[in-house]
Order: structure tokens, then sequence, then C-alpha cells
């Protein structure tokens, strides 16, 4: 089920009125929810529901049996236990297949025949995001920053809420549990900041996104066909559309919660214009660099032992968050890109001001030339993403130093990246200098209403009127990761 269809309109309506109706009986509206979840879920395939069920059990009976512990080894021995079963749940549903086609050349040179090995399973929807959720959870508990809670009911909820279960944020059951928990109150700020947020988000997803992506397809499927500039225009509308995607869904979650009453964490705070690789990820996915900060950096060491470990910790974390990103080398080496601009941005920090731990904020002109600097060092990140494989990655290289056509084809392509690109450019600005990412909010009801009226009106003109490749449920790029 997807935010951008009829279907899941019809199915939140029916899940939203039925959650004020019982207003009064927070118990039962959790009940209610959990069920919806699973529906919610099981629309994909009803299969997978048993993943999710079998994490669940296993982190819940963990968090019990780690704080029950008398000794050392047994905490951590139901640690074990939970890492385990998410990460071997990851391992052979998303990984498998990847390792055994890497190993394929010696497997045939040992005469082993791996067509037999590949378990070609359907990746689960959402995989990636709920297994670290709850393993979070009873790495907390075992850290002794979360008591476990004792009602499975609810932990199971905090498993699987329906608006940010595919595709995050990832959160904390330090933030999401303690409102399970509990009766949630609906104020008028909520509902005002909610309704935009859905607004906001579906345009993002539906014209601007899945708009793009019409663009981006294009290029990269027939990249022979097209020169330099159109491969410039394609990676600015890549970086549009993983952004306007990404966040959209983000933004739909967090607007929906609060709907309802719950807070979500801000997944994104306007990483185009970040002046630094660390400052991307302090602001670009922010539940997951967070997660792999506090669960895999540190306990790897952090910046303890050394400028060497430091450097060794922070590429095998970037590696690793590159292959959480999906199960192909390209994603590997995204990862180590970006592991690669920390540790020359800590050499040069270190160079500059003496201690590589010190993150200056620049301003005035520096400023901006480092946030321009730091978006097109991005986007060739983004051509890494997207590329289907290096010698792809070459040619659109070699193509944009080497072959600019000025032809119509190129310039309409252009011209209509900077079209689709502008509604997220003005809001961004507006967003940035304020300081306020809810700063429509703070506009005269005129201009609020007609702002929200024309989103509408062009997400729903987009889903039904142009017939120009996009459906009206275009999956959201992160549900295959």
């Amino acid at each position: 089920m997807l935010f951008n269809s009829r279907v899941f309109l019809v199915f939140f309506v029916i899940v939203y009125v039925s959650y004020l109706l019982l207003k009064k009986r927070w118990r039962v509206q959790n009940a209610m929810l959990l069920v919806a979840s699973y529906i919610f879920y099981g629309w994909w395939d009803w299969r997978f529901l048993s993943l999710i069920f079998i994490s669940t059990v296993i982190d819940y009976i963990a968090g019990l049996n780690i704080i029950k512990a008398n000794n050392p080894s047994r905490r951590k021995l139901f640690l074990v236990l939970s890492c385990i079963t998410n990460l071997g749940l990851l391992g052979v549903f998303k990984y498998f297949d990847f390792f055994i086609g890497s190993a394929t050349e010696l497997l045939n040179f040992l005469n082993v025949d791996a067509s037999r090995l590949y378990l070609h399973v359907t990746l689960p929807v959402g995989i990636s995001f709920y297994t670290f959720q709850t393993m979070s959870y009873t790495i907390d508990i075992y850290r002794g920053r979360l008591k476990p809670t004792r009602n499975f009911w609810d932990f199971a909820l905090f498993v699987s809420f329906f608006p940010q279960l595919v595709a995050g944020p990832i959160e904390r059951a330090i933030h999401l549990l303690p409102q399970i928990s509990g009766p949630r109150r609906i104020t008028p700020e909520l509902i005002r900041s909610g309704i935009f947020l859905v607004i906001w988000g579906l345009f993002k997803k539906v014209f601007i996104a899945d708009n793009c992506m019409v663009i981006v397809n294009e290029v990269f499927a027939n990249h022979p066909d097209y020169g330099g500039l159109a491969y410039l225009a394609a990676i600015y509308a890549f970086a549009v559309q993983i952004f306007c995607d990404f966040s959209g869904y983000s933004d739909i979650a967090r607007g929906i919660s609060m709907l309802m009453g719950f807070d979500l964490m801000l997944n994104f705070n306007l990483p185009y214009f970040a002046v630094s690789p660390s400052d991307l990820w302090r602001r670009w996915h922010i539940s997951l660099s967070s997660w792999l900060r506090d669960y895999l950096y540190i306990s790897l060491g952090g910046n303890r032992g050394g400028v060497y470990k430091t450097y060794r910790n922070l590429m095998l974390t970037m590696l690793l968050g590159g292959l959480w990103h999906g199960a192909k080398w390209t994603m590997v080496l995204w990862g180590f890109y970006h592991g690669l601009l920390l540790v020359v941005q800590r050499l040069l920090s270190g160079v500059m001001s003496g201690s590589p731990d010190k993150d200056q904020e620049p301003t005035g002109l520096r400023k901006w030339l480092q946030i321009i600097l730091m978006f097109h060092l991005t986007c060739f990140g983004w051509l890494l993403f997207r590329a289907v494989d290096m010698p792809q990655v070459w040619d659109m290289l070699v193509g944009m130093c080497t072959s600019f056509k000025l032809t119509s084809m190129e310039l309409q392509i252009l011209y209509h990246t900077l079209a689709l690109s502008s509604p997220l450019i003005l809001m961004q600005f507006c967003q940035y200098l304020s300081g306020d990412l809810l700063i429509f909010l703070r506009w005269r009801p005129t201009t609020k209403w007609a702002f929200l009226l024309v989103m509408s009106a062009l997400v729903f003109i987009t889903i039904n009127l142009f017939a120009i490749g996009v459906s009206d449920a275009n999956v959201f790029i992160y549900f295959q990761f």
C-alpha cells in the first residue's frame, strides 16, 4: 500500500475516523493501529508479516531477559540473539544472492554451479528499516539507556507503526514507545502541521520526484544518445528526485502521525545546504546516519584510539552504510566515496585548525561557496548511486567533460529539470533563510490556503491527467532498501 495511491486514501480515512471515535480509549486505539499496520504491510505480501512478527517476538523476549540477567555473559547472549536474528533476516533476504553472485567466478573455478545456490527470494519491503529499529531497542536496553516494555502489544505497535514502517524514519524506542504507552493529545497546531506536511510531501513525491524520474530514466537508460549537458541535467534531476521522493515519504509519515497525536523524528533538514560532508550527514536521512553513528561507529571505537583508527572506523561505517542502501557494488562504492569525503574533511580541518574534531561554521561568501561545492560533491555521489554499473559512470563522466551537445533535446531536458526544481528551490530557500522548516504555518491565511490548493491541484492533475509516464502509485525509491 503506497501513500500516493487511492487505496491508501481510503485506508487512512477509515483508520483515522476509527481512531478519532476511540479518542477516550487509547488502549483500543493501539489495538486498532496494530491491526491497521499489519493490514498496511500485508497489502504487498501477507507472507512477509511473519518476518515482522519473528523480529518482534525475539526482540521483546531479548529485551526482558537482558534486564533480568544476573551476569554480563547472559545479558550479552540475549543481545547477540537479537542481532543475529535481525541481521540474519537481512542477510538471507537482501544480501545472500548478492554475495553468491560476487563469488560466482571463484565458485566456477572450483567447479561449483553457483546457479543452484541462488535463493531468488523477493526483498521484503522495509526490512532494512524495521530490523534496525528493533535492534536499537535491545542495544539501548543492554547499554542501560532504556527499560524494556512489558506490554507485548505496545512493543508490536512500535515495530510495525504503519506511517514509518517501510521507509522510516528509523525511530528509537526511547522516543516512540512512551507515546504509544499512553494517551495522545491532538492539538490544532498538530493538525495544521500534519496537513501541511502530508500535502507538501505528496507534492514533492507526485509532482516533482515522479516527473524528474521521467527525465532521469530516459537519460540513464539511453545515455549513448545524449551528451554532457543532458548527463549534467539528469544528475541534477536525480538529486532533486531522490530528495523529494525520500523526504516526501518522511514528510507524509510525520504528517499522518501528527494527525494522530504522534511525533516522529525529523529525518531531513535542508541537506543541500550542507557546508561539509559531516554536515550533510547531520541533515540527510538523519535517523539512519545517527543510527550508524550511535550503534556502529561508536561501537567500533569512534574517534578514540588515534587518528588512523578513526579513519578506519569512518570508512567501515560508510561502507556498511552504502551496503545498507542496496546489494550492489555501486552502492558499496558510494559508501566508500562518502567515507573518503569524511576522512578528507578531517584531514583538512586538522591541518587548518590544529584539531580534526573542530568543525567551524563558515560565514558570508565562504559559506555559500562551500554549499555549492558540497552540493556538487553530493551530486557526484548520486551518479554512483543511480548508475547501473561502473562503465556507465565512466561514460557519463567522460561525456560531461568532452561532449556538450547543444541540441534542442538536451536544452529541453535542462529546462524541464529547472522548471520542476523551482518550487522546491523556492521553498527550501524560504525555510533556510528563516530557519523554520514549518515557515508555511506563519504565512497569512490567504497565502497559506492558496498554496495548499495549488499543490493539491497539481498533485491531482499529475495523477489523473498528465500522460507523461507517471502513474498514480509510483513506488518510493527507498522501498527497495
